[in-house]
């Protein structure tokens, strides 16, 4: 990627206005895309992307560029004009860096690079999940099917003498079905992902994941619409997690707290959830979505207890925030590609298994609301208020699981409805997603066993 030689240069040149701190970014992405409708390749697209970002610390100011042509001349010049925003250059400066090269132990292994695999073999898993959803019922009128490869390279150096370098390649599934009795229509998706190569189809079902994605689609075709009120709701397991992730794991990132944006800025040692609620974000856990052996700071990842039995344990730190609230980092910094300066960032966060037996959390409730699939929603990052369509629901009532329900909605404020989770299954499960933020579009996983909320608001009609 770029010789030592060339990053020391670049770095001294950007610390010559007085910087204390630079760091060098390297990317090389390859990004390939299949996607198939009703059983007809419709694009397969495949890309580079390949710059250099250049990150100066003065105190608690960061300043960022980037750059897509990796000549001398144009990265000294990049890292010169970004040193001019800290300060007037001075060349009398007296630094030396001495790299020390950390190789990483990698907890992600890859058997078979995608890029090496024939694009007839994955038209054929696509294909697959193609026919098995479309199969499902004669009112599913189309199904789109798509295959999405990441593979990333990214080497970091800095002035305080980090040099080290890290491979990681993502498959991703997508399936999408629209089912319709003539009058109108109702969708169902499934979005299996790894950090994987091809053998992900080794671990997961294309077929099972088609069928769940048709089987959503007719049952919401045929369910009444939810009743709006305050109600008990179960929210099973994966990606139920999402609310977790929106409503509270956002506020427990540091780029909210050191700012004093989140509403658990300085609740170290705290009570903020329920006791029966304990929480993680854990980028060690070897080739899930959201795992990495390094974030994009070059910290190795950590496993972090976030919330213990409703005490709040733990932020999640990037360099820049850590020393706004003299912390440590702790392997959550993490970027969508070198065009954006890193930030804290979640990975893999999840509520851990409880001891609540998830029959129970059923037959305890006399009339609710059973969510068995989340859909998207929006947060206010600074309240943590938000709002969470239910992709498939049901009626509860008298303990037992009764009839479908559409348009329903969780509302709500994240610090609240963490006080309110009063059971917590054993039956922990893992949905894949893309999280925005100022760092752009990253890979997480979010997860949750079953738990019931004891009191939320329901939006419907």
């Amino acid at each position: 990627m770029l010789s030592r030689e060339k990053i020391s240069k670049v770095l001294l040149e950007a610390l010559k206005s007085g910087g204390d701190f630079a760091e060098v970014f390297v990317e090389d992405t390859i990004n390939n895309n299949i996607s198939m409708s009703n059983g007809n390749v419709e694009k397969i697209v495949s890309g580079r992307d390949y710059g250099v970002g250049i990150r100066i610390f003065k105190g608690f100011k960061s300043i960022y560029a980037y750059i897509n042509d990796d000549s001398l001349s144009s990265l000294l010049n990049t890292a010169r004009k970004a040193a001019l925003a800290i300060g007037d250059l001075k060349e009398d400066q007296n630094i030396n860096l001495n790299f020390i090269e950390r190789v990483n132990k990698n907890i992600n292994p890859i058997l078979y690079v995608p890029s090496y695999i024939s694009t007839d073999k994955k038209i054929e898993k696509l294909n697959l999940a193609y026919n098995v959803a479309k199969s499902y019922n004669n009112e599913i009128v189309q199904v789109t099917t798509t295959l999405l490869e990441k593979d990333r390279k990214i080497l970091i150096a800095n002035s305080e003498g980090l040099f080290t370098e890290d491979r990681n390649i993502r498959t991703r599934l997508g399936v999408l079905s629209v089912a319709s009795n003539g009058k109108e229509n109702q969708t169902g998706f499934q979005s299996p992902g790894r950090l994987m190569g091809f053998e992900f189809f080794d671990h997961i079902d294309p077929e099972y994941f088609a069928r769940e994605a048709s089987k959503t689609a007719v049952t919401m075709l045929h369910a009444d619409y939810c009743k709006a009120g305050k109600m008990t709701v179960a929210i099973e397991n994966g990606f139920g997690g999402v609310i977790f992730h929106e409503a509270c794991g956002h506020a427990l990132e540091a780029s909210s707290v050191a700012k004093g944006d989140s509403v658990f800025t300085n609740k170290l040692g705290k009570q903020i959830a329920s006791t029966k609620v304990t929480a993680l974000d854990d980028g060690t856990m070897p080739n899930l979505w959201g795992s990495i052996n390094i974030d994009d700071e070059g910290v190795p990842s950590e496993r972090k207890i976030l919330i213990e039995n409703g005490i709040l344990k733990n932020y999640m730190i990037d360099k820049l925030n850590g020393r706004r609230m003299n912390m440590v980092p702790n392997g959550s910094s993490r970027r969508e590609s070198y065009k954006f300066a890193p930030t804290s960032r979640m990975t893999n966060t999840f509520i851990a298994n409880g001891e609540d037996e998830n029959e129970d959390i059923i037959k305890s409730m006399s009339y609710g609301l059973y969510a068995k699939k989340m859909g998207g929603g929006s947060v206010n990052p600074i309240t943590g208020e938000f709002n969470f369509t239910v992709a498939e629901g049901y009626i509860v009532e008298n303990g037992v699981i009764q009839r479908p329900v559409r348009g329903a909605s969780l509302i709500g404020k994240g610090s609240e409805i963490l006080m309110n989770i009063d059971m917590v299954g054993k039956n922990l499960d893992h949905g894949q997603g893309m999280c925005g933020a100022s760092s752009g579009s990253v890979p997480t996983n979010v997860g949750q066993p079953l738990i019931r909320v004891s009191e939320i608001t329901v939006g419907g009609r």
